[in-house]
Order: structure tokens, then sequence, then C-alpha cells
């Protein structure tokens, strides 16, 4: 069993503005989910005596220890199945606890939302220079932070394949390899060849396109920024009204953007006054993906998968 001790004394409750005590709810919530890691017991040792906590505990939910707990505690030091934390080794495991979640929801948030919202062609163009900058230092800071988490826990070798705990440990060290694995693999190797392919489209004097075609011209990253409108594609990439390929922070370049004029404060003289450079294609036949885009893929569903086993593996430290 876990003990908890909250924060937010009546004091500090009083002090705090009124944003967030609107919140203070999901704050204690957020305590009452994070701060179990400073508890003095754990399941993994209710598991091998098979007794309750309060055999070893003063209350049933841990705390201090009784005379058998003590014993129990010199046993296991004797044997090198127990690490004690100083007060300063709690809160610096507790700080790097909450580093490793912090990258950890930045990294699997970037996988859901380009999984769902944006889907894997989204990024099959080729990497953003920002997502690979993001991923890499989320998966660098998680292999360091995790492994100072796992020294702080794991005493010795044997408790990786001997407890429930080091089993769940083990299987989420090894998806968290293969995945930096497949990362390397995309960014190193699947990259450039994507980019590669990308920049074929980036012709000067290419005035036909199809809809996939324009979407390479966004105005990002140095590239020209054109858009269509009514089977017509323009270029804006000269205006500063599209910087960085963005229209007020409303409307992208490499898009149709025939129905958009209806909410824009303006007619489509302002439209036809931009330099026509082509007209839009119907949609080309879908071409065979090559093998390393059907690599791509397969990487990047794979890892969608592997964060839904890695929260599991989470979920189930704190239920099993």
């Amino acid at each position: 069993m876990d003990i908890v001790k909250n924060p937010f004394s009546s004091y500090t409750i009083r002090l705090m503005n009124p944003i967030i005590k609107k919140h203070l709810p999901f704050l204690i919530f957020l305590s009452l989910w994070i701060l179990p890691i400073l508890s003095y017991s754990t399941p993994e040792y209710a598991e091998q005596t098979k007794w309750d906590c309060q055999r070893c505990h003063e209350e049933p939910t841990g705390g201090k220890l009784t005379k058998e707990g003590e014993v129990y505690r010199e046993d296991l030091k004797a044997k090198g199945l127990y690490r004690h934390l100083h007060p300063i080794q709690k809160v610096a495991r507790l700080i790097i606890g909450y580093l490793h979640l912090l990258t950890a929801i930045a990294w699997f948030g970037t996988i859901f939302y380009v999984h769902i919202l944006l889907k894997p062609a989204y990024a099959a163009k080729g990497l953003p220079k920002g997502e690979l900058i993001l991923g890499w230092t989320s998966m660098i800071l998680m292999a360091v932070t995790g492994t100072l988490l796992t020294f702080s826990r794991m005493p010795n070798w044997e408790m990786f394949y001997t407890t429930r705990f080091g089993i769940l440990l083990s299987v989420k060290i090894i998806l968290f390899m293969i995945m930096v694995t497949s990362a390397a693999i995309v960014t190193f190797l699947i990259g450039p060849k994507m980019r590669k392919k990308k920049t074929q489209f980036l012709l000067p004097k290419k005035d036909k396109l199809t809809l996939e075609e324009l979407q390479h011209f966004d105005g990002k990253e140095k590239k020209p920024a054109y858009f269509a409108y009514k089977g017509e594609i323009f270029d804006v990439s000269s205006s500063k009204l599209w910087k960085d390929g963005t229209h007020f922070k409303k409307h992208s370049a490499g898009n149709d953007l025939s129905d958009v004029l209806k909410t824009a404060p303006h007619g489509e003289e302002k439209i036809l006054q931009m330099p026509k450079i082509g007209d839009l294609l119907p949609m080309r036949p879908q071409l065979e993906k090559t093998t390393h885009e059907k690599a791509f893929y397969f990487m990047a569903y794979m890892n969608l998968i592997f964060v839904f086993l890695i929260t599991l593996i989470i979920a189930l430290w704190r239920w099993w």
C-alpha cells in the first residue's frame, strides 16, 4: 500500500489566486497520483510476504514501520533487495520522475496528435525540423531520467525477472528501445529518402499541379507558397500577408482555398491580383508506395501501438 500526504494546507489555499482555486480538484487529484512514489511500502514486498501492509506498518496505508517491519527491512537489506533513499534522494527522485513524466507526455502526445488528427501521411512528406528536435530531446531526457529512476528502484539485476514490477519495467524498457531504434532509422535512413523524393516537386516553372503536389508548396522552410482557387494556382511567396505560408493564422498555403473566400472580409478581386502560375489538375492515380515509405508507415503505426502498451504497463503498476 502507498501513503499520501496532501501538500495543500488551508493557509496555502487561502493564498492561491482564483485561477488555481478553480483547478484545485484537478491539482489534488494530480498530487494523489504522483506523490505515492514517496511511500515507505510497496505492493512488491506485500507479494513476497503474503501479508497485508499493516503487518509491517503502523497504518493500513503504510507509513512508520512496526518492529516486525523493521526486522523484515533489515532482512531485505542483507539480501540486497532493498535500497534506502535519504530525504534528499527522495526529493531528487520526485523531480526526476516529474521530468520523466513531462517528456513522456510531450513525446506520446505528439505521436497521438500526428496519428489521430494529422495521420502519418503528414510526416510522410518529410519530417519537420521542429518535431524532430522535440522528439529526440524527449527520447534523450526519457532515457536519462528513466535510467536514474530505475537505479533508485532496482537494487539488483535479479529483480528485473523475479518481481512483478521488474518484469513490467523490463518490458517497458524493451518497447522504449525499439521505439528509439525505429526513430533513428526513420530520421537517418528513411527520412532523407523521403525528403529527396519531396524535392522533385520543387522544380521551377511547374505550372500544372495536383492537390497532393500543391501541398508541398506550403511556404515553410523557405519553400514557395502556392494556393489554388477555382482551379487556378496563385503564388503568394512574396506577399507580406502570407509570411511562412500562413494568412492571418487562419489559412495555409499548399491547399485549395476555393471555399474559404466565403469567410474572408474581401472579395475574389484580392486573390486575382496575385500572380497566377498554373492550373490545378485532378488527382493522378495513386502510385504504389516505395519500400522505404512502407517501412515508414509500419514503424509509425508500430510506435502508436507501443504507446498504448507502455501506458497499459503504467496502469498495471498502479492497479495490479
